[in-house]
């Protein structure tokens, strides 16, 4: 059995893996994570072989699983995944390959091991990040902007009268402010999507994944595939060492 740890900047998601079959564990939000909810987490339930670590979040939080997993596994091999130039079918555009986000690089590598055809995958999450990649698996690039909850607080950071909300609203033209703010923040990663995709070919595979996502495409009116785990499904191929 291995672990698989993917460290984004708002949330920590794992899940466990046996004969290639992942099961997802229950998230974690980094504001609340310590020593104390990891060793109840994973304490008597699981003894990994190996522990792959996708990691973009604070060094601290890095080095406080790190600790947690030595301490309750002494011997085990923790893996933590980089970005790379070429590896399991995919071509980095990077001109430095190790700067790209390794969440990016590996749903990249998740959606080619899935999907083998050109694709756009978007992140929804703390940062909306835009990838496409190409029919013989190379990536061409990608795009970043802020995610749907960094574009609100950017208004009320920026502004004296914008008001942050978390709420919901119904979408459109909007006759006050935090619905006029709801709906703006998210037709803005709706369009930048679209634009993306107007200048790709009919069949690129339109994969959205992230907090966000599921909101997000319920608004494009394209057809996609949402996967919630396809940066956890980068990092098992990454163990397996799929080609």
């Amino acid at each position: 059995m291995n672990l698989l740890i993917d460290m984004g900047n708002t949330r920590l998601k794992w899940a466990v893996t046996t004969a290639g079959h992942i099961m997802i564990g229950s998230p974690l939000v980094n504001s609340r994570i310590n020593r104390e909810e990891l060793i109840k987490l994973w304490q008597g339930r699981y003894r990994p072989r190996r522990i792959a670590i996708s990691c973009v979040s604070a060094n601290q939080l890095l080095e406080l699983v790190q600790s947690v997993a030595r301490e309750l596994w002494l011997d085990v091999d923790i893996i933590l995944v980089k970005s790379r130039a070429k590896a399991f079918g995919v071509i980095n555009a990077y001109q430095q390959p190790e700067n790209l986000g390794v969440d990016r690089w590996l749903a990249l590598v998740a959606a080619w091991q899935q999907y083998h055809r050109p694709a756009c995958i978007v992140d929804c999450g703390t940062a909306i990040t835009v990838d496409l990649i190409d029919a013989d698996g190379r990536h061409r690039g990608g795009l970043i902007s802020p995610g749907l909850m960094l574009m609100k607080k950017s208004l009320g950071l920026g502004t004296e009268a914008l008001p942050f909300s978390e709420i919901n609203h119904a979408v459109g033209l909007a006759d006050y402010t935090e619905a006029a703010i709801y709906s703006g923040t998210l037709m803005a990663a709706v369009g930048l999507i679209k634009q993306v995709l107007a200048t790709q070919a009919d069949d690129t595979q339109l994969i959205l994944t992230g907090g966000d996502a599921g909101l997000i495409a319920g608004q494009l009116h394209l057809p996609c595939s949402i996967d919630p785990d396809l940066v956890l499904r980068g990092l098992l191929c990454a163990l397996e060492g799929r080609t």
